[in-house]
């Protein structure tokens, strides 16, 4: 056993593949929060972050974990992670993705997003507190999550799963204006952190509800001519404003194989917002990005 624990505190740092990827990033962070860096051989930025990022994570002495992924020879599993650019990296703790960012980082912000992961594993309850949140969300008991969420960004003023449930939390008691009023008040440093990115997207689909048309009227006009782009959009958007996000995500990929340049690119865009207002692991998402990777790579 201590000689297990050497080995891990001496290397860190492992290269994986999509095949690995449950074993060494969900699993694993049911133990300690796992640092996963989405990187290419091409990519010079990612020659800057990665050995920074490597030493970050040594500093902490088995506290956090880091695995390495390579996208050229993982496309799958990028694309199932919302992978746009790179470099891209994700802290997942207890199975589920809890922070990241994208782009080159100073140093500083390095050492402080491997700090605040590592403390993901022993914060004080507060990961606990987030998940009994999220519990009460899924549960329609709306006042006690958003309390609990609150009181949780009280604690830890740069939490950005407990600022997310605030402002889906709000988005789910149909306050649109609280929820962008919080949004806007998040802390520059996780502003564009995964959660608060999930948060954003859910915002934006909010709006678009408020302003959706007629399922019914919308699929009528689709069937009478399947090449109404904007019919289509409209009714994709429809489909999710009734909870229909497989249906919504069905139309948006269909008028992508149609036409992926029409309106600006705005139903790859829309497939792109609705799998982040979405968990990664999310059965809508996965079918969704390999279905969408099917035809851009084809």
């Amino acid at each position: 056993m201590l000689e297990f624990g050497k080995a891990e505190a001496a290397a860190p740092v492992k290269d994986i593949n999509e095949a690995e990827f449950m074993a060494e990033v969900v699993e694993a962070s049911r133990e300690v929060p796992v640092i996963v860096d989405f990187w290419a051989p091409w990519c010079g930025p990612c020659k800057t972050l990665g050995p920074q990022l490597e030493a970050a994570v040594a500093a902490m002495k088995g506290r956090v974990k880091m695995v390495k992924i390579n996208v050229d020879q993982n496309q799958r599993i990028a694309a199932q992670m919302r992978v746009q650019s790179i470099p891209t990296v994700y802290a997942f703790f207890e199975g589920q993705p809890i922070d990241g960012f994208q782009g080159a980082v100073p140093k500083s912000e390095i050492d402080a997003f491997v700090k605040r992961v590592a403390e993901g594993g022993g914060d004080g309850g507060l990961a606990e507190a987030v998940a009994a949140a999220e519990e009460m969300l899924a549960n329609n008991e709306l006042q006690d999550a958003l309390q609990t969420f609150m009181a949780i960004t009280e604690e830890d003023g740069e939490n950005a799963e407990a600022w997310s449930g605030v402002i889906r939390t709000y988005l789910a008691a149909g306050d649109v204006e609280q929820a962008e009023a919080t949004l806007i008040g998040v802390p520059a440093k996780i502003a564009t952190s995964a959660p608060i990115e999930a948060a954003r997207a859910q915002l934006a689909l909010a709006h678009q509800a408020a302003n959706a048309g007629p399922v019914a009227e919308l699929q009528a006009l689709v069937d009478a001519d399947p090449s109404n782009h904007q019919a289509r959009f409209d009714l994709a958007q429809a489909l999710h404003a009734t909870g229909d996000a497989a249906g919504a995500v069905d139309q948006l990929l269909d008028l992508f194989g149609r036409d992926r340049e029409w309106n600006d690119g705005a139903a790859k865009a829309q497939l792109f917002t609705i799998f982040e207002a979405l968990k990664p692991n999310d059965p809508v998402v996965l079918k969704g990005r390999r279905r969408l990777s099917a035809m851009i790579f084809a």
